[in-house]
């Protein structure tokens, strides 16, 4: 989650120097800085859960999930992001003394009301940009509705996963992930915001 920005202009050296030495986290935008604020009890209940099952599914493998800890990097229009995904799942990870991940073939964000519109607009161009992504999958937090846009020969298709019978098959881990166990112990309100059906047509000219 974000709130504010740092308006200066800052390296990318500068800004990895500047986050190990911080208390609280900052995402890197081509050279701007946007601090993170906190997360509610259900945003970080709807990560522990995906994390859960992530955890539990790759066992043993060499797809391994990571949560908002670790930083993603970005290499998007000539320029450079860090961003704090959720969840990433990453099958070609990067050294262990790394402080981001580069390769992540499935990102997880979790929409909350300050930060949708980052999610749905900037970072879901920016993620898909990444040539390693198959999935990039977002959920909303008041009801079991998970926007998930696939890789397809032709570029990114959307499409929508609804209710907690459902699931979201993820055929590039060989495993699905159950939407009952994604809203566990979410208690679901009308405060939902539903999202517009739209096309997206995001190839590899990106």
């Amino acid at each position: 989650m974000s709130s504010a920005e740092r308006l200066e202009f800052v390296s990318v050296d500068q800004y990895l120097s500047l986050e190990e030495q911080a208390r609280t986290k900052s995402e890197y935008i081509d050279g701007w800085i946007r601090a993170m604020s906190g997360a509610t009890i259900r945003h970080n209940r709807l990560k522990v859960n995906c994390l859960g099952q992530l955890i539990q599914l790759l066992k043993g493998q060499t797809c391994q999930p990571y949560d908002s800890d670790l930083k993603l990097r970005v290499h998007y229009q000539g320029g450079t992001r860090f961003y704090y995904p959720d969840l990433q799942v990453v099958c070609d990870s990067n050294e262990p003394t790394a402080v981001f991940q580069d390769h992540p073939v499935l990102v997880i964000e979790v929409l909350s009301p300050s930060t949708r519109q980052i999610d749905l607009d900037e970072k879901m161009t920016a993620y898909l940009s990444i040539a390693s992504l198959e999935c990039y999958i977002v959920l909303e937090q008041h009801q079991p509705i998970a926007i998930v846009m696939r890789r397809t020969r032709g570029g990114f298709l959307r499409g929508t996963v609804q209710g907690t019978d459902a699931t979201i098959d993820l055929p590039f881990l060989g495993c699905s992930l159950s939407m009952q166990e994604i809203y566990e112990r979410i208690e679901f309100t009308a405060e939902c915001v539903q999202e517009p059906e739209l096309e997206y047509d995001v190839g590899s000219s990106l």
